[in-house]
């Protein structure tokens, strides 16, 4: 097993394929080579980590703070103790349900910041602590969420001359179900302001 060449890297992609398929069994077997070859454990913990955010997501919101759990209780146990919460990270992160929506949003969201430049933010979402700036506009028209109806003003929060996008689409699975149905009421709420 070497530490920083290709058997290194295809057995942390066999773990991380292994959680993807949501095949516990095979996780626990590929982490327990990772640590048998004498992997760092606290690599495996990072990389977990970030298959929490990739690969779970909203799906399971406590997907991310078992990850962290599990690495801050290794570093404060070590070997061999701390290698057990690594283990429960994974068995949790193989059964979690799974959704990218979050790192492909990101993705396109950066993707189209790097399009659109540097567009100002719509004037109404503005703070405008001097005189200058509400002279020039900054807060005119600003509805405060908690005072509209349904706590949702809908108003516009892209910048002025770009179209609204719509980069998160959450899965039918997990959490991201319930997320779903919050982004359709609101789309349906701001539909019906812009009649």
């Amino acid at each position: 097993y070497d530490k920083n060449k290709d058997e290194h890297y295809n057995l942390i992609s066999a773990l991380h394929k292994s959680l993807r398929a949501s095949d516990v069994d095979a996780a626990l077997y590929w982490f327990a080579r990772m640590l048998s070859g004498g992997e760092d454990p606290l690599y495996i913990a990072r990389r977990l980590v970030r298959f929490a955010s990739e690969d779970v997501g909203l799906a399971d919101p406590s997907a991310l703070p078992q990850s962290l759990a599990a690495w801050d209780t290794y570093e404060r146990l070590g070997s061999p103790e701390g290698e057990l919460a690594i283990a429960q990270a994974v068995i949790y992160l193989a059964t979690a349900p799974k959704s990218n929506a979050a790192y492909s949003a990101f993705g396109q969201a950066i993707s189209a910041a790097k399009k659109t430049g540097s567009l100002m933010p719509p004037g109404n979402i503005l703070n405008a602590p001097t005189g200058l700036m509400k002279d020039l506009g900054y807060g005119a028209g600003y509805t405060y969420d908690h005072n509209a109806p349904d706590g949702f003003s809908g108003q516009n929060c892209f910048p002025d001359g770009m179209a609204r996008e719509s980069f998160y689409q959450p899965v039918e699975r997990g959490f991201e179900r319930e997320i779903s149905k919050r982004l359709a009421y609101w789309a349906k709420l701001r539909a019906e302001q812009n009649r």
